[in-house]
């Protein structure tokens, strides 16, 4: 057994790969990454049942994996390059040899992989800790599934200024109903549900274009959605609408929110653990 553990800046996620099987995925909040790694594996063995003997490695990636030492709770430690873990985890779970993989987590990351080639293609400060921000900041809304409920009832024209707004239609390539400025409208009708859809669709929009342009610049077809904001149906709606203006497609495979922490322990395991 080997444990994949992804430490992140918002959540720890954990996973057991035994023999290529993917085993019990857990988060936990993240605050001290010590502790809440710890906390993960504690969790892991309660539900799987199994003894600390039992572990062979521990896979830790992630933001906050520098701070954990070369043993945890007494299981050996190998650290993992968290570009590396996205781009396994990537190819590993949707088949493909040559794809452009993004981790959606509390920012976004962009890794192009090409056979056992794995480069970090480039990122962004928006995701998922930009929804948290900016959600606390104009709506106390403090978790991302209120402000999911909230964004449902929302009307997008009440606050992003769309084509059709300043074409009076559609323009060239471009639907009418495409944005044009992200709360460039800001109607003072504007409730807290279109201001909560206007949120979503800026960080959707945004790492659905920065996806787009880096598969384009390498020229490949197959982008991979990694990461806790992959599993949202708003968001991969939003980014779905993005992507059918460039007639390409977002693949969200299996285990998709856990794909950091799988990716380290199937990289671990590639290395000879």
């Amino acid at each position: 057994m080997i444990i994949g553990i992804d430490i992140g800046g918002t959540t720890t996620d954990i996973v057991g790969l035994n023999n290529g099987q993917i085993l019990n995925p857990v988060s936990v909040k993240a605050d001290d990454p010590v502790t809440s790694a710890a906390g993960a594996l504690g969790k892991f063995v309660d539900m799987t049942g199994l003894s600390l003997p039992e572990i062979r490695f521990i896979a830790a990636t992630g933001v906050g994996s520098g701070q954990i030492g070369d043993q945890l709770l007494g299981i050996p430690v190998k650290k993992v390059n968290e570009f590396d873990a996205i781009g396994t985890a990537g190819a590993y779970l949707s088949g493909f040899q040559e794809a452009m993989v993004i981790s959606m987590g509390t920012g976004t990351a962009l890794v192009y992989v090409k056979g056992k080639d794995i480069r970090h293609w480039g990122g962004s400060g928006v995701g998922g800790g930009t929804m948290v921000g900016l959600a606390r900041q104009m709506l106390n809304i403090t978790t991302i599934s209120t402000l999911m409920d909230k964004a449902s009832k929302g009307r997008p024209k009440m606050v992003d200024l769309t084509v059709g707004d300043i074409a009076r239609g559609p323009l060239k390539n471009l639907p009418e109903t495409a944005t044009a400025s992200n709360f460039g409208k800001m109607s003072d009708e504007a409730n807290d549900s279109d201001i909560a859809l206007a949120i979503i669709n800026l960080v959707g929009q945004t790492i659905a274009l920065l996806g787009l342009s880096a598969a384009r610049a390498v020229k490949v077809r197959d982008i991979v959605l990694t990461g806790k904001l992959s599993i949202l149906p708003l968001i991969r709606k939003v980014m779905d609408n993005v992507a059918e203006l460039y007639k390409m497609k977002f693949i969200v495979p299996d285990y998709a929110e856990f794909g950091t922490a799988i990716g380290a322990a199937i990289k671990l395991q590639g290395n000879g653990a």
